[in-house]
């Protein structure tokens, strides 16, 4: 039995255990920093610890894809409009973009480019490359040439309404040029420049008020001001160089429809360059980085885009980010403080993550008062102790980290920490370290009260049920409180409101009023009809991610058949634990194992939810609660030939590389396996497809070869 601190680890060497606490420690820390620098507009960490946190979550999800969760930073973008605005739903959704930090990664994002097209190793790919303005990002709809409607970026998929406060801004026209699309979205960023803002805040100063703490903040409130006449008086500003909506193309490359923009009348970076190799964009990363200081306003990187957009259209998306295009990201910044102590926090599986405690200090203009310690492995091959002088960093982790410690400075006495042998909760539960785990756990289970608040915090978390106005304070004051155990229990809250609490009710006590208990009730009200993947994730079952909760709704499509297969394979799974293949355990199990990116260690972790009396019976109150799971509805079912139909791609492909193949796959609605199975509709080989095509063969599955798949695809054979 190993303790490992996963937070230390680096991803190739997590075990699977390892990795599943390590994603979820991040996806909780990325969303809290998430929620502070979209909606609050008050970062506590530096663009590049935020960015290394949200580096080491991408490389743990490339190597561990059944491990994804449907609250991973890689599927969300930003945090939900925030309360006061309209809300705005975007045409096409604004997503974040991939980083690199490294020559390194600059050289396999262009490889992976070439991969997927299934370019030449020699072949040049044209690369647009731009400086990334930290601002505020805005998208602007024109429609006939008028500027109709503003909105901020919010989650990716709805914004906030801000075009009162936007037609206040001078950079942003009114009206556009002749020649203009009839339907044109702009997307860009709205920012001050460094002089704009030490002026506006030396004139704050001068009246008495609150100062700003840098520009992207003030351009970030300034633009989200309820008075518009607040917005008016900032000297804000835009840069527009992307697009959403469009009724007709701006161009056919990226340079071409940047170029456009400008003869429309926005303000492009003037920077910007048309690299036609890795080794161009890491110069170009260099010089702008040596003449940062002389850029009139901030900076935090590079975006490189690849260039031709028939190109951009064949790469697609991943879940949050284009494949397409990719941010270079300046280094992070460091600090020296003391750590005056090490507390453990306890998630909602029971995983206990060390926390440190410091001496407050600026990292990066943030005060940081906590760092992640990962766990205790981690803390032991640091040998971080109480009273050390470490180095923090705020880089990959949303909570900054601890880099390592000033050994000269340690004090005399300073002895080796300690992990927990019991639980910190009331219960004092026994902790364990299972063989390969990377984290210790408490054994509690739901009988720990930590556990239990994690749960349902995570229940109503927003890629959840999203449970407007129902946050971590709010579930534990409930909590403590006994007026909720389970998620079954939230939904009954306004009953118990009307008749347990009557003589005492939620309107009266602290912190709560007539309006704010009526729009509690109403947002629990309306999330009695959720959407499939969102229930499968609200569920909290481990290794079961934001992502891997969208393929098993994908696949199953109701929550009927989904909770009656996984019954099932739970049952076959307890006749036959100690078998290591899917098709020696039963067809319920394997078809389970079969999904893409699913294997055998994701469905033991789904089965024994299934197979645990107590996560049944919650299951159940909950489902008595939620009136309307709705399926999943695969896209272009109705006009794709190959929509609902499972298929195994296999072998090398002449005209695309297999990932491509996969992503043209879902795009028609059918779904992709990883595995043959009797309920393979077809396998499509390649050269070298090796096991996959011989059971087909075996089974009686149907075999289709690259140019029949893409017949079938276009509908040219039946």
């Amino acid at each position: 039995m190993t303790g490992r601190d996963t937070a230390t680890i680096p991803a190739d060497a997590l075990t699977a255990d390892e990795a599943a606490g390590e994603l979820a420690r991040l996806a909780a820390e990325i969303a809290r920093h998430d929620r502070l620098y979209h909606q609050s507009d008050a970062p506590e960490i530096a663009d590049a610890d935020y960015d290394a946190l949200v580096r080491r979550n991408a490389a743990i999800e490339d190597l561990h894809p059944g491990l994804v969760r449907i609250d991973s930073p890689s599927v969300r973008v930003g945090a939900p409009a925030a309360s006061g605005f309209g809300k705005v739903t975007h045409a096409v959704p604004m997503l974040s973009l991939a980083n690199a930090f490294t020559a390194e990664d600059v050289a396999e994002f262009v490889g992976r480019v070439r991969s997927f097209l299934r370019l030449p190793p020699d072949g040049t790919v044209a690369i647009v490359a731009e400086p990334k303005i930290d601002g505020l990002s805005l998208s602007l709809r024109y429609e006939d040439g008028r500027l109709v409607q503003a909105a901020t970026r919010g989650d990716g998929a709805v914004g906030e309404d801000v075009t009162a406060n936007v037609m206040t801004i001078a950079d942003v026209p009114k009206r556009l040029a002749a020649g203009a699309p009839r339907v044109l979205e702009v997307r860009g960023e709205v920012h001050m420049t460094r002089a704009d803002f030490f002026r506006l805040n030396a004139d704050l100063a001068a009246r008495g008020e609150k100062t700003l703490a840098n520009p992207r903040n003030g351009a970030a409130g300034s633009l989200r001001q309820l008075d518009a006449t607040i917005t008016a008086g900032r000297p804000l500003r835009f840069f527009g160089y992307a697009w959403g909506e469009l009724s007709e193309p701006l161009g056919s490359t990226q340079w071409e429809s940047r170029n456009r923009l400008a003869d429309l009348g926005f303000v492009v970076p003037t920077d910007a360059r048309l690299c036609a190799s890795a080794e161009e964009l890491v110069a170009y990363h260099a010089e702008i980085g040596g003449r940062r200081a002389e850029i009139p306003f901030d900076i935090d990187g590079v975006v490189y885009k690849v260039d031709r957009l028939d190109w951009q259209q064949r790469l697609g998306f991943r879940d949050r980010t284009p494949r397409w295009a990719t941010a270079h990201k300046f280094s992070a910044e460091q600090a020296e403080t003391v750590l005056d102590d090490i507390l453990v926090s306890v998630g909602r599986t029971g995983t206990m993550n060390p926390v440190a405690v410091l001496r407050p200090v600026t990292v990066g203009g943030v005060v940081v008062s906590r760092a992640t310690l990962h766990n205790e492995d981690e803390v032991a091959r640091k040998d971080v102790r109480k009273g050390d002088h470490v180095i923090v960093q705020r880089a990959g982790d949303v909570i900054p980290q601890v880099v390592g410690v000033v050994l000269a400075k340690r004090p005399d006495g300073a002895v080796p920490w300690e992990p927990p042998h019991v639980c910190p909760c009331p219960l004092m539960t026994p902790t364990t370290r299972e063989p390969g785990a990377a984290a210790r756990r408490c054994t509690g289970e739901l009988r720990c009260p930590f556990q239990q608040i994690e749960r349902l915090v995570h229940f109503v978390s927003r890629n959840a049920a999203d449970i407007d106005g129902l946050g971590e304070k709010q579930v534990r004051a409930f909590f403590e409180d006994g007026a909720i155990r389970t998620p079954a229990d939230i939904f009954r809250l306004a009953a118990k409101n009307r008749t347990e609490w009557a003589l005492n009710p939620l309107e009266t006590r602290k912190g709560w009023g007539e309006t704010s208990v009526a729009k509690l009730f109403a947002a629990i009200e309306a999330r009695r009809r959720l959407e499939l993947n969102r229930f499968i994730f609200a569920l909290g079952i481990r290794q079961v991610g934001e992502a891997t909760a969208k393929l098993l709704a994908r696949h199953y499509e109701t929550a009927d058949r989904w909770i009656a297969q996984m019954r099932k394979a739970a049952e076959e799974r307890a006749a036959l634990p100690e078998a290591t293949r899917p098709d020696q355990v039963g067809e319920a199990y394997a078809e389970l194992c079969a999904i893409e990116q699913i294997g055998m260690s994701v469905a033991d972790d789904v089965v024994l939810f299934f197979g645990e009396p107590h996560s049944l019976d919650a299951l159940r109150r909950l489902q008595d609660e939620i009136t309307d799971i709705v399926p999943f509805v695969r896209p272009a079912a109705a006009a794709s030939p190959v929509a609902g139909r499972t298929v195994v791609f296999t072998g090398t492909f002449a005209g695309m590389s297999r990932d491509e193949a996969k992503v043209g796959a879902e795009a028609a609605g059918a779904k992709v396996a990883g595995s043959v199975s009797k309920k393979t509709d077809y396998v499509v080989v390649g050269e070298d497809a090796g096991s996959k095509a011989t059971k087909a063969r075996e089974l009686g599955v149907r075999i289709l070869t690259e140019a029949e798949w893409l017949d079938r695809l276009a509908g040219r054979i039946a």
